[in-house]
């Protein structure tokens, strides 16, 4: 068995050249000419003894050995990329880009990040705040915060703590208009929600013995922190994360006028590739957040 491996020059040609279906379009990205490209492809197939293109009717398609080989190479060329990027990347200071969740970012991290940034000036912080779960090479993200069950393949997921749902309202709301005792009032006040946390409200009002109150009616949000927003400024009663409202609570800024409190099958973690464990920047992020967790949980 031969040990020989292909020119790397002639794999990204392939590549390329598969992924456009084009000689010409592969030659404009990789900045040759289309004669370049034909002759790596054509060293390419001499060297693997078969073709990987057929052209019909001035269209070009790949071969069933092309379809074959496309996602190995593919593959191959994505890991050298990301490997290459690591090892650059090692042990170097510089910005530290976090994608973390919009309400989590401005209701808990950012007004914590003035230590880390004091103890670690040489390190810069770039907030990158998403719903969305983020491609860490393709977006440039260096680490992140998730709510999960802690299951990311390829990712390394430290536990950073739980949270529960709980009712709030500013204590204003509660001197005025009609008591505000028992969860089965809320039928005479504005629900306000988060529009992708519609499920909690339901469960919580089941878990607290209240039926027949129609949670299709209230003020909506994108996120919950327009929904603490809204809470502060008397608008009506919200249902949210507590990790989120603590320091609204201890500043007596929101109150919590029912006990009930729900648990959520998430946590938070912070995440970040394998691959990247070693980095200074990212040990120092990730030593930082958990002791800040700790000191959170414990108070």
């Amino acid at each position: 068995m031969s040990n020989r491996l292909p020119p790397l020059n002639a794999l990204r040609v392939f590549e390329a050249a598969a992924r456009h279906l084009s000689f010409t379009r592969a030659a404009e990205e990789l900045f040759v000419t289309q004669a370049a490209v034909s002759h790596q492809i054509k060293s390419l197939e001499e060297f693997l003894g078969m073709p990987l293109f057929w052209r019909r009717n001035r269209a070009l398609f790949l071969t069933e050995a092309g379809q074959q080989y496309l996602p190995v190479v593919r593959e191959a060329l994505e890991r050298i990329q990301r490997g290459t990027e690591d090892l650059r990347q090692q042990n170097l200071p510089g910005t530290l880009a976090i994608t973390v969740l919009p309400s989590f970012a401005a209701r808990w991290l950012v007004p914590r990040l003035g230590s880390f940034i004091e103890s670690h000036p040489d390190i810069d912080v770039k907030i990158v705040p998403s719903n969305q779960l983020v491609d860490f090479y393709r977006d440039g993200v260096d680490v992140g915060v998730r709510f999960g069950q802690g299951q990311w393949p390829g990712l390394c997921a430290h536990r950073l703590m739980g949270d529960r749902m709980i009712a709030v309202c500013a204590p204003g709301l509660l001197a005025r208009g009609k008591p505000l005792r028992e969860p089965a009032d809320l039928r005479h006040f504005t629900l306000l929600q988060d529009a992708d946390e519609l499920e909690h409200f339901p469960d919580w009002l089941a878990m607290a013995g209240v039926a027949g109150l129609d949670t299709r009616r209230g003020l909506f949000f994108n996120d919950a922190s327009l929904v603490i927003q809204a809470a502060l400024g008397g608008q009506g009663v919200g249902l949210v994360r507590e990790v989120l409202v603590v320091e609204d609570l201890r500043a007596g800024r929101l109150v919590q006028p029912f006990p009930q409190s729900m648990p959520i099958p998430y946590e938070y973690y912070l995440v970040y590739p394998e691959a990247r464990a070693e980095q200074r920047r990212i040990q120092a992020f990730r030593d930082w957040l958990l002791t800040q967790c700790r000191a959170f949980v414990d108070a």
